[in-house]
């Protein structure tokens, strides 16, 4: 496994995968079925190649940037009136500090082993982006998933309708286009379900203001409320449209638009028990 900020195998598998699928949509399966000269061939060619290029450019954004890196001015304020939750360990009670990294943890920050740091609002440690999926990086990552999936799905009708319209034994080679089309659908099917199956994770998570690492934290926290009579509440989920607002920004036009940065620094968030709950998130 590469050290962050590295181009590592799997960095390369996911480009070379890009670039074989691109391959075998715009230069085999288009001109098979509706060919390039046609209007109908090169409008198609032209999105595809346009949703190729998103997902280059947002897949090299998440890789390269800083999934989000704690302030080490950065010390909890426990008389801090307008921070009514602060993160303690579960044995002891203390503020939840780095012994690593030497520094206090701020909220849903977590200490990744891979990337040696804490990083703020970890969700995961994603090894095909040699990264981290953080505050800073979480929006650009979840933005990649949605054009490679659009884009895996659309490549998946222009590869079936290739196959379908390929001519039988009456040009030289047909049979060499026919199998790297078939071969390029059969890898695909499985990619573009995995996509499909991780947008939807994040999707659920998002709706919940969740992390992928607060979800198990909330499995195990539910669990133990339930046995001592309690009802353990995600202390994030500020409904539905406030989280979706907290994780994509407040303009509703620019929440899957790549140029556009979440909102907040990453080291302090809104709860449930901020009060009052309508005003807009800092």
């Amino acid at each position: 496994m590469g050290r962050p900020g590295y181009i590592t195998v799997p960095i390369l598998s996911v480009l070379a995968a890009i670039g074989y699928v691109y391959y075998t949509t715009v230069f085999l399966a288009i001109p098979a079925w509706l060919g390039l000269s046609t209007a109908a061939g090169l409008a198609n060619a032209t999105v595809f190649t346009a949703l190729a290029a998103a997902c280059v450019a947002t897949y090299a954004v998440a890789v390269s940037r800083d999934p989000g890196r704690v302030p080490a001015s950065f010390v909890p304020d426990v008389e801090d009136a307008g921070s009514p939750i602060h993160e303690i360990k579960r044995k002891g009670g203390d503020l939840r500090y780095c012994q690593k990294c030497s520094h206090y943890k701020p909220p849903r920050a977590h200490h990744c082993r891979v990337c040696k740091r804490c990083v703020l609002r970890m969700d995961h440690h994603c090894i095909w982006i040699n990264n981290c999926v953080g505050h800073e990086n979480y929006k650009i990552f979840l933005v990649f998933v949605l054009y490679a999936v659009i884009a895996s799905v659309y490549s998946m009708v222009l590869i079936i309708g290739g196959a379908v319209h390929l001519p039988k034994d009456e040009e030289p080679g047909s049979d060499s286009s026919r199998t790297s089309i078939i071969v390029c659908g059969v890898l695909l099917f499985p990619l573009a379900l995995a996509l499909m199956v991780l947008l939807g994770w994040h999707v659920y998570l998002i709706l919940h203001n969740k992390t992928t690492i607060e979800y198990h934290e909330g499995v195990r926290a539910t669990w133990l409320a339930e046995k001592a009579g309690n009802i353990y509440h995600h202390p994030y989920n500020l409904g539905v449209y406030e989280n979706l607002v907290s994780v994509l920004g407040p303009n509703m036009l620019c929440w899957l638009c790549p140029i556009s940065r979440n909102i907040g620094n990453g080291v302090r968030f809104r709860t449930s028990y901020d009060i009052p709950l309508s005003t807009s998130p800092m």
